[in-house]
């Protein structure tokens, strides 16, 4: 829930401005609200514009507060978060549940970004490796290991996120691993085309230590995309 007409106008400002590397691919994910506004203000930019949440429904109708992928889709979203650990763990969202939405946003051309992480008790409990692969293998059981084919998967241990503290390269990267591990003993070829971002507390400086990891596909980033220079920093080291 960040941003103002002003402060989004203003980012979307630094955005334009940014020279992003080749061969990577740049979204933003903006408060529904916004979501006009940045497609309009980076308009004949490469940035993808995607939303944070879609509703259980994926066609309009009864049911006050939501939006519905559909409509995402409408005003020219490609991507929605699905299963965030905020939705998780503040919302309560079951497995189910986020299950649905991302069957909701693929069913109307959306790309989901599954989100997918422990808690510092859960890891700390070593634990990590299990509650991941519940939360990814809820999907595969509902919708078929093919549906990842056409989505994107987000590690974010919940304890990294906003704490300031990150997983380090090589904690991040086993986890990426079991991810790609299990979907390989679903389909290897799903495995090897799926991308998995890492999420929590990513910056400008841990970004390309990160990146190089073998499983490390990219960046879901939290309060560092609301600077458009730190951005774009990210957005250079997974260039390189």
């Amino acid at each position: 829930m960040h941003g103002t007409r002003a402060s989004v106008a203003e980012l979307i400002k630094g955005l334009r401005q940014l020279a992003l590397p080749s061969g990577v691919e740049v979204a933003v994910m903006p408060p529904c609200l916004y979501i006009n506004q940045v497609i309009q203000g980076l308009d004949g930019k490469s940035i993808a514009v995607g939303a944070q949440n879609c509703a259980v429904e994926p066609v309009q109708g009864a049911l006050t507060g939501e939006v519905a992928a559909s409509q995402l889709a409408d005003v020219g979203c490609k991507l929605v978060l699905v299963g965030h650990s905020e939705r998780r763990l503040i919302l309560g969202e079951s497995d189910e549940v986020v299950s649905r939405k991302f069957a909701a946003a693929q069913s109307c051309g959306l790309v989901p970004v599954l989100c997918v992480g422990e808690t510092r008790e859960q890891r700390e409990a070593g634990k990590t490796l299990e509650v991941v692969e519940r939360q990814l293998g809820s999907v595969i059981e509902e919708l078929g290991v093919g549906a990842l084919v056409q989505a994107v998967i987000a590690y974010e241990p919940v304890w990294a996120i906003g704490t300031g503290l990150t997983a380090s390269p090589q904690q991040a990267q086993e986890v990426h691993a079991a991810i790609r591990s299990q979907l390989a003993a679903e389909n290897a070829e799903v495995a090897r085309g799926v991308r998995i971002l890492y999420g929590g507390s990513v910056k400008a400086a841990s970004a390309a230590d990160l990146f190089g990891m073998p499983d490390i596909d990219g960046g879901l980033i939290g309060g560092a995309s609301l600077n458009a220079d730190e951005f774009g920093a990210i957005c250079r080291a997974a260039g390189s």
